[in-house]
């Protein structure tokens, strides 16, 4: 995907991105560059890396719990709920949770939701507010201090770099 253009031993990503949003769109471009770690618009080259939680743990209590997190990151997702859900006590909960994804569970929550936020910011022109409570915050303020401690940049820059709505 990298092109090499000259004779003179030079690979310019910019002019692979050009070729790839020519041919096969914008969403191909933001896919990829979010994939090789680049920022598309040829910047600053920051970690743009995708929350991809375990699942090959083998804890099947913590593995379903995880995908109904997936599928409900919207939902009360405080410990004790989780911990009912799972049947167990909290402590003994919070310990296999993060034994197994090796994550705590709020930091496993916050990174959800985030790359929930992210993909809005990608495809959708919603603004960041919606955003903040599609992924299941109330406070946007606190919202935005937390996308940009994750990914580096404000969630309205992410949108300017990575946007293919």
């Amino acid at each position: 995907m990298v092109a090499h253009i000259g004779g003179h031993g030079r690979f310019h990503p910019e002019a692979g991105l050009f070729l790839v949003r020519r041919w096969l769109g914008a969403e191909v471009v933001s896919r990829s560059c979010r994939h090789m770690l680049i920022d598309p618009q040829g910047r600053e080259q920051r970690n743009y890396l995708s929350f991809r939680p375990r699942l090959d743990h083998g804890d099947a209590a913590i593995r379903d719990i995880q995908r109904w997190m997936e599928k409900n990151a919207t939902a009360d997702l405080s410990l004790a709920t989780l911990a009912t859900k799972a049947a167990m006590s909290e402590r003994t909960f919070q310990r296999r949770f993060t034994q197994a994804t090796g994550l705590p569970v709020t930091r496993y929550i916050q990174e959800l939701r985030i790359e929930k936020a992210r993909g809005l910011l990608e495809r959708t022109t919603l603004p960041v507010s919606e955003i903040c409570w599609a992924v299941g915050y109330n406070d946007v303020s606190g919202f935005s201090r937390l996308f940009r401690s994750v990914c580096g940049v404000s969630a309205g820059e992410y949108r300017r770099r990575f946007s293919v709505a």
